[in-house]
């Protein structure tokens, strides 16, 4: 694992942790936290030991502000081609577009959700925040558009219209708000933010890897998919399952009435 500056990456049992550690950026992006992220996140993906991972923002102002302005200015004023450079060095936050994990991602958003640190999140499975969380994609407020993903996910996680209308104004939403609508799963007090996200994961963990994993990949691969299509593609993934030994290992532990343990086989 590389030594990382701008985010912590932390290893608990089989979760694993990512923080943005820019408190005093509002956990602004970078290109170089871009890439620390991407990092962070592939060696979470390729580790069959872990098995859910938790994103969130050190501090407790912010998950992320979105994209650091200072630097892209700097880079903008550097030509053309270095900003380029920087910027395609991985993609916006590590996950936000090639990146493929089969893993459950869960953002625990301790604060300002902005712009491209709302592009983050959505990029996430399960997201939990802090009363206090404010969101929005105010980029056509600076001239820019959502470019990492906010046009298409956000779309696809709220009703269209409002969609539309939140990017199209820049405004603002609150934590109820996000919740009502369905882009959060919880909201809970501000301490309880990351307990809550890890008691998520830890269910997750209690739960055939394999099987979690295989879920998510046909929910998301389903999405693109005409029904029918979709239907085979859950055969499929069915049918992989079966013939693992975790597969065999739950129904025994049931019978046996005990706890079953499950190896990602």
């Amino acid at each position: 694992m590389p030594d990382f500056e701008k985010i912590i990456y932390e290893t608990r049992d089989r979760i694993a942790v990512v923080t943005i550690n820019r408190p005093e950026r509002m956990n602004a992006i970078d290109p170089q936290t871009s890439a620390e992220l991407n990092a962070a996140m592939s060696a979470f993906r390729d580790d069959d030991a872990l098995w859910v991972a938790i994103l969130t923002g050190a501090g407790d102002r912010a998950f992320s502000a979105g994209n650091d302005l200072v630097a892209m200015s700097q880079a903008q004023q550097s030509g053309q081609a270095a900003m380029a450079a920087a910027y395609l060095r991985a993609p916006f936050g590590g996950i936000t577009r090639n990146f493929v994990c089969h893993k459950p991602i869960i953002a625990a958003i301790n604060g300002y959700c902005l712009a491209g640190g709302l592009e983050i999140a959505l990029a996430c499975d399960i997201r939990v925040a802090a009363e206090h969380a404010q969101f929005g994609l105010p980029e056509v407020t600076r001239a820019i558009i959502p470019g990492a993903g906010g046009t298409q996910r956000l779309p696809r996680t709220i009703p269209l219209g409002l969609a539309l209308e939140l990017m199209l104004t820049g405004g603002r939403f609150d934590a109820a708000w996000a919740l009502r609508n369905g882009l959060v799963n919880h909201v809970v007090p501000a301490d309880q933010v990351m307990p809550k996200a890890i008691a998520i994961a830890q269910a997750i963990c209690e739960n055939g890897p394999l099987a979690v994993r295989l879920v998510k990949e046909a929910v998301y691969a389903g999405l693109n998919l005409p029904l029918d299509e979709g239907l085979k593609f859950e055969n499929e993934q069915s049918r992989k399952v079966l013939a693992s030994e975790d597969a065999r290992e739950g129904p025994l532990a049931f019978a046996q009435k005990r706890k079953p343990h499950y190896k990602g086989a």
